[in-house]
């Protein structure tokens, strides 16, 4: 499809919402990673109590960034500061727009003086290549955009294999792997483990709330790689993690990984829209869930709202720097992040209504990952009907038995707390192919902290 994200929009002839919630999109999946190696339940089990792998070669985008102007287009275009990003780090990168919400985030790993590699979704990728091709930077980057949501993929080779040993014994098998321990790595460390002759590029990290360490090199060495890991990994009962699971990993570890990028009004984005194709993931995205508003500027949100506020550091200067000021004065006013606690009794009620061909049919609830949109906003309220946050990633933790949902509510709000969640679309539902025809329903949920882990 030829065009821009402008024209798109303008088909939407004002009602921006209602194109985007009723966008024919098919549910997401990890591509090219079979759906279960062994069940989810076990697999979500295993990077809490046991060790994991979790292959995340194929559904991120990555951009090689190379020339003289490389960290200035970094520093430009990220709330962080560039300061000691030294050769062999990473830092986390978030993109906000100028008016100060959030476009998207991801990985920076620094290669070399003037070589970079960014990994993470598409919305931050764009925005960055944007800025190169536009602005009066010295740098050249090659885009992996990687391969399209389904149940296998496409199977077309990457520039880079990437693979995550997760869990409570991840320490074992990268020291069985690489003679190293685990804790010998500072977060986001971007060291080297030598594996069988191989030097192997590494990134200290953790997901579902677990220790971890990441590994990732030439695509062609993925199979030896993933090979020598299964060895090391046998004397400590190491876990293939299938797409399944994979999905819901963002839910014990608390991470809000796809907010609705921020870009679809406002004058000092006009040109980025005639810049971004129909075919872009901002023109093919979807929002679902119970929150209606018909502001799109009502889905935008801050980093302090998504927790990414320790991050913003104004010693540099950066799009969006003056908004964001502005946001921060008053930070401790802006919503905060937390986890919800789904109560079980409503959750039996949902399920069940699968069975009750007579009575309600409420919005189905997909374990372990529960989202049907690109994007999920669902209305938070409190005892008194009044609209308090967002529920924004939902699922079921195998680990803590109950159904959870990250969200963004009122600062105000305590832990123990109870509200409702309310699950499901109005009028029946959009026109989503993720959605059937159901009756919305309303789920008592208590705040809990982050993460969910103990």
């Amino acid at each position: 499809m030829t065009g821009s994200l402008e024209q798109v929009l303008a088909r939407a002839n004002g009602d921006i919402v209602g194109q985007l919630r009723n966008r024919q999109i098919r549910a997401h999946t990890h591509p090219a990673i079979v759906p279960e190696f062994s069940n989810w339940r076990d697999e979500q089990w295993a990077w809490r109590h046991s060790v994991v792998l979790i292959d995340q070669s194929h559904h991120t985008v990555d951009l090689a960034i190379d020339g003289p102007d490389a960290l200035r287009l970094l520093s430009d275009t990220m709330i962080n500061s560039p300061d000691e990003f030294a050769v062999g780090k990473a830092k986390q990168y978030v993109a906000i727009t100028p008016y100060g919400h959030v476009i998207g985030d991801g990985v920076i790993w620094r290669l070399g003086e003037n070589e970079f590699v960014y990994v993470g979704r598409a919305p931050a990728a764009n925005w960055l290549m944007f800025h190169a091709e536009t602005g009066n930077y010295d740098v050249e980057i090659v885009e992996d955009p990687g391969l399209p949501s389904g149940p296998m993929g496409k199977q077309v080779k990457r520039m880079s294999y990437r693979f995550c040993i997760q869990g409570p014994r991840a320490s074992d098998v990268v020291e069985k792997l690489g003679g190293e321990k685990l804790d010998e790595f500072e977060l986001y460390d971007a060291g080297v483990l030598k594996i069988g002759g191989m030097s192997i590029r590494t990134l200290r990290h953790g997901m579902a709330g677990s220790p971890g360490l990441e590994l990732w090199g030439p695509y062609d060495d993925r199979e030896h790689v993933r090979g020598e890991i299964f060895q090391a990994g046998e004397d400590f009962g190491l876990v293939p993690v299938g797409s399944r699971a994979a999905a819901s990993t963002d839910l014990e570890s608390g991470r809000i990984s796809s907010p609705l990028p921020a870009i679809y009004v406002g004058d000092l984005l006009e040109d980025y829209r005639k810049w971004l194709g129909a075919n872009s993931y901002e023109a093919t995205c979807s929002l679902g869930g119970s929150f209606v508003s018909d502001a799109i500027e009502d889905y935008y949100l801050n980093p302090y709202e998504l927790g990414y506020g320790e991050l913003v550091q104004f010693g540099h200067e950066f799009h969006g720097a003056d908004a964001l000021q502005e946001i921060a004065e008053e930070k401790d006013g802006q919503r905060k992040k937390v986890m919800l606690e789904w109560n079980a009794d409503d959750m039996k009620r949902i399920v069940s209504s699968m069975f009750d061909p007579e009575g309600e049919q409420y919005k189905f609830f997909d374990m372990p990952f529960a989202n049907y949109a690109s994007s999920h906003y669902d209305t938070v309220l409190d005892k008194d009907g009044n609209t308090v946050g967002l529920s924004m990633v939902t699922g079921y933790s195998w680990n803590e038995k109950k159904a959870l949902s990250l969200a963004v509510v009122d600062p105000e709000l305590r832990i123990g707390t109870e509200l409702e969640v309310v699950w499901g679309e109005e009028y029946g539902g959009t026109e989503k192919t993720t959605v059937e025809p159901h009756r919305q329903t309303r789920v008592k949920a208590i705040v809990s902290a982050l993460p969910c882990s103990k």
